[in-house]
C-alpha cells in the first residue's frame, strides 16, 4: 500500500530535495522529516504539509491521499483518441514558496498566474526545452532588463535548467532576491567567475558572483513577449 510517506520520498527524489532541505524549507528538525519519511510518524500538521506540496511542486490532494493530477499544472488523461491535441498549462512560478520564506521580486506590478497552449505552438515557438512540466511563466519585474522586457511581462522560464553551463540570460536568487539577468562565464587566473548583466546598462552595473554568495539558479528565461503602450 502507498502512504503518505511513500509519496513524500517519491516527490523528494524527483525534485532531488534531500531531508535536510526539506527541513530548512518547513522550519522543522531533520529527525522528525525523517521521522515522516520513515513512517515513525504521521503526515505533517496542514500548514507545513502545504509548504511541502508547493516546494516539492505536486499537488496537495496527491501528497495527502494520493489522488488528482500528481503535479501542479497537470491535466487528467484524456482518452487516446483526444490526446494529440491537448492543452498544456504552464503555470506561475511560486515566488511564495521559494526557499520556503518568500522570494523578492522587487517592483512586480501583480502576477500571470498561467500560460495555457497547446502541444503545436510549444512545438513551433519553443526551440528547445528540458521539459514540458519544467517550464513556467514569471511575471517580469524591476527594470534592469529593459527594454528586452518591461515588468508585468510575461517570461517563459526552463525550471529543468539549474546550472550556468553557457552565457545565457537567467532566473536566479542570490540570498532570498529574486533576479533576472544575463549571466557571462569569464575565465580568469583564479578560476571562473559568473557575471550578471543587465540589459538596462545606463542603470544598472554589472556584478560578479562569488563562490561565498548564497547564488542559486532557478531556470533559464526561454522567451519574453515585450508590452508597448498605444
Amino acid at each position: 500500500m502507498v502512504e503518505y510517506k511513500d509519496r513524500l520520498a517519491e516527490a523528494m527524489k524527483n525534485e532531488n530535495v534531500s531531508t535536510n532541505d526539506l527541513a530548512g524549507v518547513l522550519g522543522m528538525t531533520y529527525q522528525a522529516v525523517k521521522k515522516v519519511l520513515d513512517g515513525k510518524s504521521g503526515a505533517f500538521n496542514a500548514i507545513n504539509h502545504a509548504k511541502a506540496a508547493a516546494h516539492l511542486r505536486v499537488t496537495s490532494d496527491w501528497l495527502a491521499l494520493g489522488i488528482g493530477p500528481r503535479n501542479v499544472g497537470d491535466e487528467p488523461q484524456a482518452p487516446e483518441s483526444k490526446k494529440s491535441n491537448t492543452d498544456i498549462t504552464i503555470r506561475q512560478y511560486d515566488a511564495a514558496g521559494s526557499m520556503g520564506h518568500g522570494l523578492d521580486l522587487p517592483d512586480q506590478p501583480g502576477v500571470i498566474q498561467n500560460l495555457r497552449v497547446n502541444k503545436e505552438w510549444l512545438s513551433k515557438n519553443i526551440r528547445a526545452y528540458s521539459a514540458a512540466k519544467n517550464l513556467c511563466v514569471v511575471t517580469g519585474f524591476g527594470d534592469s532588463m529593459q527594454p528586452m522586457f518591461n515588468p508585468g511581462d510575461p517570461l517563459l522560464v526552463d525550471l529543468g535548467v539549474t546550472s550556468v553551463e553557457f552565457d545565457a540570460v537567467y532566473f536566479f536568487r542570490v540570498d532570498n532576491l529574486g533576479y533576472v539577468k544575463r549571466l557571462q562565464r569569464i575565465p580568469t587566473e583564479d578560476g571562473l567567475v559568473i557575471r550578471a548583466i543587465s540589459e538596462n546598462k545606463d542603470a544598472y552595473d554589472p556584478f560578479n558572483i562569488t563562490e561565498k554568495m548564497d547564488f542559486q539558479v532557478i531556470g533559464r528565461v526561454l522567451k519574453v513577449w515585450r508590452s508597448q503602450e498605444f
